[in-house]
């Protein structure tokens, strides 16, 4: 078998600017011209979808980029034929990224006779002969422990705390991050610790999913800057609901740090007519063209970590060492 020279990239349809976008930072990183594997994914005209790839990738280490959001039943079905043509082409090892992860909500049985398919979605990418899963925020953590293969789980919070150092200087002690639920509180609480602010709780109740009857504060953020913080926001009720009541427990403004924007339904107008003064996502997901043309919707990239993190796996070194503020500062200088 040949030695592996290079890290190889292939991309889906899901989120085709982020591929490229770190291609162009492995090439920045590699002083050399890193490309996207030449391939073809289509479908047939009756949606079945079909791949093709036009390079020899005999003994190399592939490196597939694709998010499973929405079409989320078409972009997975994508990594897993792309998967299955890589292996089939004697590919040395497979590694799916995937910046965000969809089916990560439904991670347990809430009630009775309803599945567990984020467990299903795992076994599935794994007899698709993919050997290793590089991700970003999953939902739920518990998530990697699906998986009988190596998972990367990376954070955007030391990017959301470098934005905030930027967008908040000297305002520090104004700043309250605040979690949507209780559920989020670790979530938040990370991003907390990073930027040294207190943190509060918006609790929540809901009588059915996407709605939410009921909201309470818990912590007193009068006079204070809220930062929300989550890992996705689809229709954007909770986070528009929260806004308005943070507000009418007298902060003084409320912005949000979300790691993925679904986006979906109702959202954009809700953002747009909403109390937030600002919302910022990753590009985890491909933003439309509504979301990107909103007025108080910033897009954070991504692809200057998931370009490292990428290098840090192929060259056998560490991806926890990106968590750290010391590592991915000078990352993202210049770019923040």
């Amino acid at each position: 078998m040949p030695t592996v020279v290079e890290p190889k990239l292939i991309a889906g349809n899901s989120n085709l600017p982020l591929a490229n976008s770190i291609a162009r930072r492995m090439s920045l990183y590699r002083g050399m011209s890193v490309g996207l594997v030449d391939a073809r994914v289509e479908r047939f005209n009756d949606a079945e979808i079909f791949v093709e790839v036009f390079e020899n990738v005999r003994g190399e280490d592939m490196f597939i980029l694709q998010s499973t959001s929405n079409p989320a039943n078409d972009n997975l079905m994508e990594l897993l034929i792309m998967a299955d043509a890589l292996r089939r082409s004697s590919a040395a090892r497979i590694t799916a990224v995937i910046p965000y992860f969809g089916y990560a909500r439904q991670d347990r049985r809430t009630k009775a006779r309803t599945p567990i398919t984020s467990k299903l979605v795992a076994n599935m990418i794994h007899e698709a002969g993919i050997e290793r899963v590089l991700t970003m925020d999953l939902h739920a953590a518990q998530i990697q422990g699906f998986f009988d293969i190596p998972v990367d789980n990376l954070y955007a919070s030391p990017i959301f705390a470098l934005d905030v150092k930027k967008q908040f200087a000297g305002r520090e002690s104004e700043l309250m991050v605040v979690s949507p639920d209780v559920g989020g509180v670790a979530r938040a609480r990370e991003l907390a610790k990073r930027i040294e602010a207190p943190l509060s709780i918006v609790d929540k109740r809901r009588e059915k999913p996407g709605e939410v009857a009921e909201m309470t504060v818990i912590g007193d953020v009068k006079d204070k800057v809220c930062l929300i913080v989550d890992d996705m926001c689809d229709t954007a009720g909770t986070l528009c609901k929260a806004a308005e009541v943070l507000l009418g427990h007298g902060a003084t403004e409320v912005h949000a740090y979300i790691s993925h924007g679904v986006m979906s339904g109702p959202a954009v107008e809700r953002v747009t007519n909403s109390y937030l003064k600002t919302l910022v996502f990753t590009d985890s997901i491909q933003p439309t063209e509504a979301v990107a043309n909103t007025h108080n919707i910033r897009i954070l990239p991504m692809a200057p970590i998931f370009a490292q993190a990428i290098l840090n796996i192929w060259n056998g070194t560490s991806v926890s060492s990106l968590f750290e503020t010391d590592t991915i500062g000078p990352i993202y200088e210049g770019i923040l």
